[in-house]
């Protein structure tokens, strides 16, 4: 079975949610704010959280920023909160959905069931498995990414999430919209170059820093990491 953290001030509506999901046999477990929240994500270890950003004490994006120091359990942002700007901002801090308030119930255990299965389908690689290309190593189930003897490459979220699409499609070229699909989420609203700025930040942190071209850009098409690497780098 599996455990739902809701994290929401509005005991109304997080009864109705819990109500909901107990409902559709999900385990349920409340926090009306978020140092109870964080308490409750240090305790057990859930398979998604749904997250108020309006918090009382510690705000939900706080919140957010601290489950992705060490977790990369699905978290679906709910609120008010309706524009662009704000739903940008909350999935560039890390959040995998965002669904605004009013919203259906019908929407929203959809939403569920689809981070659900993305969440499975990222769990198939074993724990033991890793990702690589050349000296690059990728960890999905410890969020971790070495280069050669470097211990660890410091990556958000969506940089880790859109370099682990990157390797599990090596040798296969990736569309800008395909990746803002299985990366960002089919409903992402944002700027449509923004794969093209989380590739600049990977390129900065990993091909400029190691002097090895990593990344390969299809012009017209998109991006793709081969089976290999090549020594010196050219202008791409």
């Amino acid at each position: 079975m599996y455990k739902i953290l809701i994290i929401e001030d509005e005991e109304r509506i997080a009864r109705f949610l819990e109500l909901e999901l107990l409902h559709e046999n999900y385990e349920v477990y409340k926090a009306f704010d978020g140092k109870r929240g964080l308490e409750l994500f240090q305790l057990c270890a859930f398979d998604l959280i749904l997250l108020d950003i309006m918090l009382p004490g510690i705000s939900g994006i706080e919140v957010l920023r601290k489950i992705r120091q060490t977790s990369s359990v699905p978290v679906i942002i709910l609120t008010a909160r309706d524009s662009t700007v704000d739903k940008v901002f909350g999935l560039d801090k890390g959040a995998d959905d965002y669904i605004t308030k009013p919203f259906s119930i019908e929407e929203l255990t959809a939403r569920i069931r689809a981070a659900l299965r993305k969440k499975a389908e990222s769990n198939k690689i074993n724990s033991e498995d890793c990702l690589s290309s050349g000296d690059l190593r990728l960890f999905p189930q410890h969020h971790l990414v070495t280069y050669g003897d470097v211990e660890k490459i410091d990556l958000t979220k969506k940089e880790f999430d859109l370099l682990k699409m990157l390797l599990l499609n090596k040798n296969l070229v990736l569309t800008r919209e395909k990746l803002i699909e299985q990366v960002w989420g089919y409903d992402y609203l944002g700027e449509t170059n923004v794969v093209d700025v989380y590739i600049r930040y990977l390129r900065s942190k990993i091909d400029d820093v190691f002097g090895k071209r990593i990344i390969h850009t299809i012009r017209g098409v998109g991006y793709v990491i081969k089976d290999g690497e090549i020594k010196e780098r050219t202008k791409y």
